[in-house]
Protein backbone atom coordinates (compact mmCIF):
# COMPACT_ATOMS: atom_id res chain seq x y z
CA UNK A 1 0.00 0.00 0.00
CA UNK A 2 2.99 2.27 1.07
CA UNK A 3 4.32 1.66 -2.56
CA UNK A 4 0.89 2.57 -4.45
CA UNK A 5 0.34 5.89 -2.29
CA UNK A 6 4.19 7.07 -3.30
CA UNK A 7 3.09 6.27 -6.79
CA UNK A 8 -0.34 8.33 -6.56
CA UNK A 9 1.71 11.27 -4.75
CA UNK A 10 3.94 11.35 -7.17
CA UNK A 11 1.44 11.45 -10.66
CA UNK A 12 -0.30 14.04 -8.58
CA UNK A 13 2.83 16.52 -8.56
CA UNK A 14 3.30 15.78 -12.39
CA UNK A 15 0.09 16.97 -13.01
CA UNK A 16 0.39 20.20 -10.93
CA UNK A 17 3.38 21.15 -12.99
CA UNK A 18 2.42 20.16 -16.32
CA UNK A 19 0.29 23.18 -17.90
CA UNK A 20 -2.93 22.65 -19.29
CA UNK A 21 -3.59 20.24 -22.61
CA UNK A 22 -4.42 22.49 -25.03
CA UNK A 23 -4.57 22.74 -29.25
CA UNK A 24 -1.05 24.67 -28.73
CA UNK A 25 1.14 22.00 -26.86
CA UNK A 26 -0.04 18.92 -28.48
CA UNK A 27 2.25 16.49 -30.52
CA UNK A 28 2.13 13.54 -32.75
CA UNK A 29 3.97 10.58 -31.28
CA UNK A 30 7.52 10.02 -32.07
CA UNK A 31 7.99 8.97 -36.27
CA UNK A 32 4.47 8.37 -36.13
CA UNK A 33 4.51 11.27 -39.78
CA UNK A 34 6.22 10.74 -42.49
CA UNK A 35 7.97 13.39 -44.27
CA UNK A 36 6.14 13.34 -47.78
CA UNK A 37 8.85 15.82 -49.37
CA UNK A 38 11.77 14.13 -51.65
CA UNK A 39 14.29 17.03 -51.01
CA UNK A 40 15.62 18.82 -53.76
CA UNK A 41 15.20 18.58 -57.60
CA UNK A 42 12.22 16.59 -59.13
CA UNK A 43 13.45 13.04 -57.51
CA UNK A 44 15.46 14.55 -54.64
CA UNK A 45 18.69 13.10 -55.58
CA UNK A 46 17.44 9.24 -55.16
CA UNK A 47 18.04 6.91 -57.35
CA UNK A 48 15.33 4.53 -56.13
CA UNK A 49 17.23 1.39 -55.26
CA UNK A 50 19.60 1.54 -58.56
CA UNK A 51 22.40 2.53 -57.26
CA UNK A 52 24.67 5.10 -58.92
CA UNK A 53 24.54 5.13 -63.29
CA UNK A 54 26.37 2.14 -64.72
CA UNK A 55 24.21 -1.41 -65.71
CA UNK A 56 22.73 -1.79 -62.74
CA UNK A 57 20.88 1.81 -62.79
CA UNK A 58 20.24 1.17 -67.01
CA UNK A 59 19.10 -2.45 -66.13
CA UNK A 60 21.82 -3.86 -68.24
CA UNK A 61 23.40 -6.39 -66.07
CA UNK A 62 26.56 -8.70 -67.47
CA UNK A 63 26.37 -11.96 -69.02
CA UNK A 64 26.91 -15.04 -66.37
CA UNK A 65 30.32 -15.44 -65.38
CA UNK A 66 31.77 -12.13 -66.86
CA UNK A 67 33.95 -10.51 -64.41
CA UNK A 68 34.41 -6.93 -65.82
CA UNK A 69 37.76 -7.81 -68.14
CA UNK A 70 39.08 -10.37 -65.50
CA UNK A 71 40.38 -14.20 -66.17
CA UNK A 72 37.06 -15.55 -65.64
CA UNK A 73 36.86 -18.19 -62.13
CA UNK A 74 35.82 -20.79 -65.41
CA UNK A 75 39.22 -20.13 -66.97
CA UNK A 76 41.27 -19.34 -63.72
CA UNK A 77 41.12 -22.68 -62.79
CA UNK A 78 42.23 -26.54 -64.28
CA UNK A 79 39.61 -28.62 -65.73
CA UNK A 80 38.32 -31.49 -63.51
CA UNK A 81 38.33 -35.20 -65.45
CA UNK A 82 36.12 -35.97 -62.54
CA UNK A 83 32.92 -33.88 -63.79
CA UNK A 84 32.84 -35.17 -66.92
CA UNK A 85 29.98 -36.59 -68.35
CA UNK A 86 28.04 -35.50 -64.65
CA UNK A 87 24.68 -34.11 -66.69
CA UNK A 88 24.52 -37.42 -68.06
CA UNK A 89 24.93 -39.56 -64.89
CA UNK A 90 21.88 -41.46 -63.53
CA UNK A 91 20.37 -40.74 -60.33
CA UNK A 92 18.75 -43.02 -57.79
CA UNK A 93 16.39 -40.76 -55.45
CA UNK A 94 16.56 -42.38 -51.97
CA UNK A 95 13.50 -44.13 -50.29
CA UNK A 96 14.76 -45.22 -46.48
CA UNK A 97 13.85 -48.81 -45.17
CA UNK A 98 12.13 -46.66 -42.17
CA UNK A 99 9.91 -44.78 -44.98
CA UNK A 100 8.69 -48.40 -46.36
CA UNK A 101 7.70 -49.54 -43.05
CA UNK A 102 5.69 -46.87 -42.83
CA UNK A 103 4.61 -47.39 -46.00
CA UNK A 104 3.45 -50.82 -45.00
CA UNK A 105 2.27 -49.95 -41.82
CA UNK A 106 -0.06 -46.93 -42.67
CA UNK A 107 -1.45 -49.83 -45.26
CA UNK A 108 -0.51 -47.45 -48.60
CA UNK A 109 1.46 -51.21 -49.24
CA UNK A 110 0.49 -54.39 -49.71
CA UNK A 111 3.10 -56.52 -48.44
CA UNK A 112 0.71 -59.86 -49.81
CA UNK A 113 1.77 -58.86 -53.27
CA UNK A 114 5.70 -58.05 -54.83
CA UNK A 115 6.90 -54.56 -54.59
CA UNK A 116 8.22 -52.69 -57.54
CA UNK A 117 8.62 -48.99 -58.98
CA UNK A 118 4.67 -48.99 -60.19
CA UNK A 119 3.83 -49.57 -56.21
CA UNK A 120 5.51 -47.40 -54.57
CA UNK A 121 4.33 -44.82 -57.01
CA UNK A 122 1.16 -45.25 -56.86
CA UNK A 123 0.73 -44.87 -53.01
CA UNK A 124 0.97 -41.66 -53.77
CA UNK A 125 4.15 -40.59 -51.70
CA UNK A 126 6.45 -41.57 -53.98
CA UNK A 127 7.47 -39.49 -57.40
CA UNK A 128 9.64 -40.24 -60.42
CA UNK A 129 11.15 -37.97 -62.75
CA UNK A 130 12.58 -39.90 -65.86
CA UNK A 131 12.76 -36.19 -67.47
CA UNK A 132 15.04 -35.54 -64.59
CA UNK A 133 17.46 -38.83 -65.47
CA UNK A 134 15.99 -40.49 -62.32
CA UNK A 135 16.58 -43.99 -63.10
CA UNK A 136 14.23 -45.72 -60.08
CA UNK A 137 14.96 -45.79 -55.98
CA UNK A 138 17.96 -46.63 -53.77
CA UNK A 139 16.96 -48.47 -50.54
CA UNK A 140 18.84 -46.88 -48.11
CA UNK A 141 19.61 -48.21 -44.56
CA UNK A 142 17.97 -45.61 -42.51
CA UNK A 143 15.61 -47.14 -40.09
CA UNK A 144 17.38 -50.76 -40.99
CA UNK A 145 17.25 -51.88 -37.14
CA UNK A 146 13.34 -51.15 -36.99
CA UNK A 147 12.14 -52.98 -40.30
CA UNK A 148 10.28 -56.04 -39.62
CA UNK A 149 8.24 -56.76 -42.54
CA UNK A 150 8.70 -59.90 -44.96
CA UNK A 151 8.62 -58.71 -48.77
CA UNK A 152 9.43 -59.30 -52.08
CA UNK A 153 10.92 -56.18 -53.45
CA UNK A 154 12.62 -54.85 -56.79
CA UNK A 155 14.97 -51.57 -56.60
CA UNK A 156 17.44 -50.53 -58.35
CA UNK A 157 19.92 -49.59 -55.88
CA UNK A 158 20.68 -51.01 -52.45
CA UNK A 159 23.80 -51.47 -49.88
CA UNK A 160 24.85 -54.62 -48.69
CA UNK A 161 23.62 -54.43 -44.78
CA UNK A 162 20.12 -53.12 -46.68
CA UNK A 163 19.74 -56.70 -48.65
CA UNK A 164 20.87 -58.36 -45.33
CA UNK A 165 17.93 -56.19 -43.63
CA UNK A 166 15.46 -57.80 -46.11
CA UNK A 167 16.91 -61.07 -45.83
CA UNK A 168 16.79 -61.59 -42.48
CA UNK A 169 12.65 -61.09 -42.13
CA UNK A 170 12.62 -64.01 -44.78
CA UNK A 171 12.18 -61.50 -47.85
CA UNK A 172 13.72 -61.68 -51.08
CA UNK A 173 15.18 -58.30 -52.66
CA UNK A 174 16.39 -57.53 -56.26
CA UNK A 175 17.77 -54.79 -58.13
CA UNK A 176 16.90 -54.34 -61.51
CA UNK A 177 17.54 -52.09 -64.38
CA UNK A 178 14.50 -50.03 -66.47
CA UNK A 179 15.50 -47.34 -69.41
CA UNK A 180 13.46 -44.31 -69.68
CA UNK A 181 10.61 -45.24 -71.67
CA UNK A 182 9.91 -48.19 -69.14
CA UNK A 183 10.67 -45.73 -66.04
CA UNK A 184 7.60 -43.06 -67.49
CA UNK A 185 5.59 -45.69 -67.90
CA UNK A 186 5.59 -47.66 -64.47
CA UNK A 187 5.98 -44.02 -62.60
CA UNK A 188 1.80 -43.33 -63.76
CA UNK A 189 0.70 -46.74 -65.18
CA UNK A 190 -2.89 -45.32 -65.51
CA UNK A 191 -2.34 -42.93 -67.61
CA UNK A 192 -0.33 -44.69 -70.14
CA UNK A 193 -3.40 -47.70 -69.86
CA UNK A 194 -5.50 -44.66 -70.36
CA UNK A 195 -3.44 -44.25 -74.47
CA UNK A 196 -4.74 -47.62 -75.39
CA UNK A 197 -1.07 -48.74 -76.36
CA UNK A 198 0.51 -52.06 -76.09
CA UNK A 199 2.95 -52.75 -73.14
CA UNK A 200 6.55 -52.55 -74.82
CA UNK A 201 9.42 -54.44 -74.26
CA UNK A 202 12.11 -53.13 -71.08
CA UNK A 203 15.54 -52.53 -73.03
CA UNK A 204 18.08 -54.33 -71.30
CA UNK A 205 21.00 -52.15 -69.00
CA UNK A 206 23.66 -50.48 -70.86
CA UNK A 207 27.43 -51.77 -71.16
CA UNK A 208 28.08 -49.33 -68.11
CA UNK A 209 25.32 -50.99 -66.04
CA UNK A 210 26.11 -54.68 -66.80
CA UNK A 211 28.37 -55.40 -64.62
CA UNK A 212 26.07 -54.80 -61.03
CA UNK A 213 22.86 -55.97 -62.24
CA UNK A 214 24.87 -59.41 -62.96
CA UNK A 215 26.41 -59.69 -60.28
CA UNK A 216 25.11 -61.88 -57.09
CA UNK A 217 26.00 -59.47 -54.40
CA UNK A 218 23.95 -57.41 -55.58
CA UNK A 219 20.88 -59.48 -55.84
CA UNK A 220 21.03 -58.31 -59.64
CA UNK A 221 18.06 -59.27 -61.66
CA UNK A 222 20.33 -60.97 -64.47
CA UNK A 223 23.03 -62.88 -61.74
CA UNK A 224 22.67 -66.48 -62.03
CA UNK A 225 20.21 -67.83 -59.01
CA UNK A 226 22.75 -70.28 -57.63
CA UNK A 227 25.38 -67.98 -57.30
CA UNK A 228 22.76 -65.80 -55.39
CA UNK A 229 21.84 -68.86 -53.06
CA UNK A 230 25.22 -68.96 -52.25
CA UNK A 231 25.30 -65.46 -51.35
CA UNK A 232 22.56 -65.95 -49.01
CA UNK A 233 24.01 -67.60 -46.99
CA UNK A 234 27.13 -65.95 -47.20
CA UNK A 235 25.69 -62.64 -45.81
CA UNK A 236 23.86 -64.62 -43.21
CA UNK A 237 27.05 -66.37 -41.94
CA UNK A 238 28.78 -62.48 -41.99
CA UNK A 239 26.14 -60.42 -40.13
CA UNK A 240 25.51 -63.33 -37.93
CA UNK A 241 21.74 -64.62 -38.73
CA UNK A 242 19.84 -67.87 -39.54
CA UNK A 243 18.63 -67.33 -43.21
CA UNK A 244 14.63 -68.44 -43.21
CA UNK A 245 13.57 -70.89 -45.45
CA UNK A 246 11.92 -69.97 -48.55
CA UNK A 247 11.02 -72.68 -49.49
CA UNK A 248 9.19 -73.67 -46.12
CA UNK A 249 7.36 -70.11 -46.49
CA UNK A 250 3.37 -70.27 -47.08
CA UNK A 251 4.14 -67.26 -49.22
CA UNK A 252 6.40 -69.12 -51.15
CA UNK A 253 5.21 -68.07 -54.71
CA UNK A 254 4.87 -64.58 -53.88
CA UNK A 255 8.34 -63.95 -52.50
CA UNK A 256 9.86 -66.15 -55.66
CA UNK A 257 7.92 -63.98 -57.93
CA UNK A 258 10.16 -62.15 -60.65
CA UNK A 259 9.97 -60.29 -63.52
CA UNK A 260 11.08 -61.90 -67.03
CA UNK A 261 14.35 -58.97 -68.21
CA UNK A 262 12.52 -57.57 -70.51
CA UNK A 263 8.69 -57.47 -68.66
CA UNK A 264 7.46 -54.34 -67.14
CA UNK A 265 4.52 -54.88 -65.14
CA UNK A 266 3.51 -58.65 -62.93
CA UNK A 267 1.47 -60.76 -64.41
CA UNK A 268 1.25 -58.43 -67.52
CA UNK A 269 3.40 -59.17 -70.44
CA UNK A 270 4.93 -57.09 -73.39
CA UNK A 271 2.41 -57.22 -76.06
CA UNK A 272 -0.74 -56.92 -74.13
CA UNK A 273 -2.97 -54.23 -74.16
CA UNK A 274 -4.96 -53.29 -71.05
CA UNK A 275 -8.53 -51.65 -71.52
CA UNK A 276 -9.52 -49.48 -68.41
CA UNK A 277 -12.84 -48.71 -69.67
CA UNK A 278 -14.09 -52.47 -70.56
CA UNK A 279 -12.14 -53.53 -67.79
CA UNK A 280 -10.13 -56.56 -69.97
CA UNK A 281 -6.80 -57.14 -71.34
CA UNK A 282 -6.82 -57.92 -75.20
CA UNK A 283 -3.53 -60.28 -75.52
CA UNK A 284 -1.30 -61.61 -78.40
CA UNK A 285 -2.17 -64.10 -80.93
CA UNK A 286 -0.19 -66.66 -80.72
CA UNK A 287 0.51 -69.45 -83.29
Amino acid sequence: MAHLRESTDKALKLLRTLPRVQIGNLRPNPNSKQNDKRGRAQHGGDKHGAGNKGSGQRQNFMRLGYETGNQPFYLRFPYEPYYKGHHMRREYPPISMLQLQVLIDTNRIDISQPIDIATLCNSGLMTLKPAELQYGFQLTDEGLDNFKAKINIEVQHASEAVIAAVERNGGVIRTAYYDPRSLHILSNPKKWFEKGVPIPLRMLPPQDAVEYYTDAKNRGYLANPEEISKERLVLAQKYGYELPRIEDDPNYEMLTAAKDPRQLFHGLEPGWLINLVDKTIVKLKTT
